[in-house]
């Protein structure tokens, strides 16, 4: 420490090796602390990287591996995929030599299998010495079914793009024609297809002469351009619909009840082709190769492109779900994409649960290695902000620091759960998600002060989680004396009732499928109106006190289908429609139902947001958006996050311990060349800025002093405010949630220019520095410079300054002794202004 003896020895007994720097204390504030800023910004490295390890070989597949052809028209089309030692997938269909046993029965050409008679076989696929056999099922081979317009103009619409919103789906139509955006109304279609302007669109007289065909293959002006060849299948289907005099469908017509598509996984290099297929199940029980009437999309061109047929063509290298959409189906494949040649090792690392295994299986797979564990330090201030929204003491860092016990960081996160301030962070965040705030025509400040304190209650008692939704959604009373019901004051409206709750306890934004069925999810206006349904029958009347509400539930009230104009029973979304007959109170239905294993999206959802708490991103982002066409980063991870929620019972705690002992919590944020780019595999830990309750509580921490906020106590912390109309400038800024909408997104996360101008020049930091007086205390409990700048920064970043810091403040100190009380003051202002400090790392 001989370079620095004047931080740690009186200044007049300096070496005289350190040269006086001439310029007042206050002016560092805009020169010299620049340097320091830099420096404040340099991440440390720690454990090294250990050799890699193989991967599993996987067979020859094919895909579907069960194929029925039910009537003359119906082939189907195979998928057939070699899978080598590392992992990665070759499309191998057009090299393979595809036989059918009995050649009586099938042919194959192309790929696709075509009936001959009816009867049953194999199907034998081989490649080089590989060799796979899939029974065939042929019945009514020589029976040609009926041309229907639900099963095969509808979708020919759909896979033309001619009902999309930028074309004839739009509200109004498109040159005069309308069709429901993407078929919602296929009864209403037919109506408009063939009685509005009659030998127009249709001419059954010459039917390649109606519009339908012209405008579609650009014979004749067609703003949309063309949308198929004349001779293509899709040309073919409506020329067979119209020559058969465009019949409408009966009643009794099959309906799809599910999509499937093929793969649903899959690893190829970049530049490799791969193509799908898709395959529809019926009421009827047949099944139908639909790839050619799917509309095919892609979360990500630059990695995986993909043409009208299911085409798959690798770009560069990242992650890509392509998606098919087929009647009211939206299924999706991932797709992975490495570079070639890439070497397919990974690091031997520890895995502490299956966090780490799940995490690790999809990194093998993309062939990235994750980054080193963080150091004790960086850990220990990561899970106190994370799990307590505070920062350690330097005693507790010290305790922690010193302890040789191989499991001390899993001691530390039970010794964290069990904390109050625990409870006060999710108490906050589900007051964000519940919108409890006062509101003057519906919700009193008593009634949010209450609400809040149950909720309060609730989770400081550990109560599970199922417990608690399912006592919201069925609760009745007053507001003041039960105030679970205050969850039925905050919206009154049936509708946004019914999407709050969708969106806050199962992640899904089904705000689309109100007026047409959702454009990229599986959600129809039924499912919409039938979730609905159990909202219908709440009733809400004044109390004695005007201020509060008294809410029943259990007379009448229902809902009606928009397009039908008929009722819609309840139905849980994803699930059965119940028995509600004689039911007295349908939230009691819905609660069970929803609160439990039964209804899959309720645990998923749960730990998806509370992953995104501790990582900084959801496996499922935003995690609010739960939907086929964003899917889960990572999705046999969440189902082991559901699973293990389920299996506790819904401990809350229980879950965050097993976030917050993993190695993927505790990774290093320092990157490597192979994951740098990776911003949603957890393959490294996330800076993230601190959110707004948090850094003021925070600030107001190291800095010793107080807030008052309303109706509490002095020195109560932000993250304890119970009614979300209650702010100041500080959070205001930085974005705290105003708790006006479920929506995710209401707290704000990203840095601005106002945020920093803030710290910089307004009162917040400043006064607190003042105020709090903790660099006169220490200098006057005759602690040497170097001692107060070592506490300085132990306090805001759980560690000590490096040489380099020293190096830096050592000229700073020496310069006049007088002002060195205004020289550690500004030290203090800098770090509370420093990335370091303001974000999590």
């Amino acid at each position: 420490m001989k370079n620095h003896e004047g931080l740690f020895n009186s200044p007049s007994r300096a070496t005289g090796s350190l040269l006086p720097v001439p310029y007042p204390a206050r002016t560092m504030k805009i020169c010299s602390l620049l340097a320091l800023f830099a420096l404040l910004l340099t991440a440390r490295i720690t454990d090294t990287i250990a050799a890699p390890a193989p991967t599993a070989t996987a067979p020859l597949e094919v895909f579907p591996n069960i194929i029925t052809l039910e009537s003359s028209r119906d082939t189907q089309s195979l998928v057939v995929r070699l899978t080598d030692k590392q992992g990665i997938s070759y499309d191998v269909t057009s090299e393979a030599e595809i036989t059918v046993a009995d050649p009586s029965l099938a042919k194959v050409e192309s790929g696709t299998v075509k009936p001959i008679s009816d009867g049953a076989t194999k199907i034998k696929i081989k490649h080089k010495t590989n060799t796979i056999e899939i029974p065939l099922t042929i019945k009514e081979a020589k029976i040609d079914r009926p041309i229907s317009f639900k099963l095969d103009v509808m979708p020919v619409f759909l896979n033309s793009g001619c009902n999309t919103g930028a074309c004839h789906g739009a509200a109004r139509g498109k040159d005069g024609f309308r069709l429901s955006l993407f078929g919602y109304d296929p009864d209403g279609d037919y109506i408009r297809l063939t009685r509005e302007q009659t030998t127009r669109r249709i001419n059954l007289a010459i039917p390649e002469d109606s519009l339908m065909l012209t405008k579609g293959t650009g014979s004749v002006a067609h703003t949309g351009g063309t949308r198929f060849k004349e001779g293509s299948n899709n040309y073919k289907t409506l020329m067979r619909w119209l020559e058969a005099g465009a019949p409408s469908d009966p009643d009794t017509v099959a309906k799809p009840l599910s999509l499937e598509l093929y793969p649903q996984q899959m690893v190829i290099q970049e530049g490799a082709p791969h193509r799908l297929v898709a395959r529809a199940k019926y009421s009827d029980g047949t099944d139908r190769d639909v790839t050619n009437l799917c509309l095919f999309l892609t979360s990500n061109d630059n990695s995986a492109a993909v043409t009208p047929t299911g085409q798959i063509t690798a770009g560069k290298r990242g992650e890509a779900f392509v998606m098919a959409r087929f009647a009211t189906f939206t299924v999706g494949s991932q797709v992975i994409v490495i570079p070639k040649n890439v070497n397919s090792g990974f690091p031997s690392v520890r895995e502490n649960n299956y966090i780490d295994t799940l995490v690790n299986n999809k990194l093998k797979k993309l062939r990235i290695t994750p980054s080193e564990l963080c150091t004790d330090d960086i850990f220990m201030r990561r899970a106190y902000i994370d799990i307590i929204g505070m920062v350690p003491t330097r005693e507790e860092l010290e305790k922690f620091m010193a302890s040789k016990d191989a499991r001390k960081r899993e001691k530390l996160v039970d010794e964290l759960l069990n904390r109050k301030e625990f409870v006060e962070m999710w108490v906050m965040k589900w007051a964000e998600l519940l919108k409890i705030r006062s509101n003057q025509d519906r919700v009193s400040y008593k009634a949010a002060v209450q609400y809040y304190s149950w909720l309060q209650d609730k989770i400081a008692k550990n109560v599970p989680f199922d417990q608690i939704v399912q006592d919201l959604l069925s609760a009745t009373g007053g507001t003041f004396n039960n105030p679970a019901t205050n969850y039925y004051q905050v919206d009154t409206e049936t509708l946004k009732l019914a999407e709050n709750t969708a969106q806050v306890f199962m992640g899904m934004r089904i705000q689309c499928a109100q007026c047409h069925n959702h454009p990229f999810d599986r959600w129809t206006m039924t499912d919409y109106y039938g979730f609905a349904s159990f909202f219908t029958q709440v009733q809400r009347k004044r109390g004695e006190d005007p201020r509060e509400t008294i809410v029943t539930a259990g007379g009448g009230g229902e809902i009606n289908h928009p397009v039908s104009g008929k009722p819609i029973p309840p139905k849980f979304l994803g699930g059965e429609s119940p028995d509600v007959s004689g039911a007295k109170d349908r939230r009691v239905l819905l609660a069970k139902w929803l609160a439990s294993p039964d209804n899959p999206y309720f645990a998923r959802n749960l730990a998806n947001i509370v992953w995104a708490h501790f990582l900084g991103r959801g496996i499922i982002e935003p995690v609010d958006d739960v939907r086929i066409s964003n899917p889960p980063s990572n999705p046999e991870l969440l189902d082991a996050l559901a699973s293990h929620f389920t299996e506790y019972k819904y401990d809350f705690k229980r879950l965050v311990k097993d976030i917050c002992t993993s190695r993927t919590y505790q990774l290093s944020t320092r990157t490597n060349p192979t994951n740098e780019g990776d911003t949603r595999n957890f393959a490294h830990g996330m800076v993230r800025r601190i959110r707004a309750e948090v850094l003021l509580d925070t600030i107001t921490e190291v800095t010793e002093t107080r807030e008052k906020f309303k109706g509490l106590p002095l020195g109560a912390r932000a993250v304890q405010i119970a009614d979300g109309g209650t702010t100041n400038y500080f959070l205001t800024t930085f974005g705290r949630a105003t708790r006006d909408t479920v929506c995710s997104c209401e707290v704000k996360m990203e840095p601005n220019l106002s945020q920093a101008l803030h710290l910089l020049n307004g009162s917040t930091v400043q006064q607190k520095v003042s105020q709090g007086g903790v660099v006169k205390r220490m200098l006057d409990e005759k602690k040497l410079p170097g001692e107060v700048i070592d506490e300085l920064y132990l306090r805001c970043f759980s560690r000590k300054p490096t040489k380099q810091e020293y190096d830096a403040l050592a000229p700073l100190i020496l310069e006049d002794p007088k002002e060195i009380p205004k020289v550690l003051e500004d030290v203090f202002w800098a770090l509370l202004n420093s990335q370091e400090f303001i974000f999590n790392h």
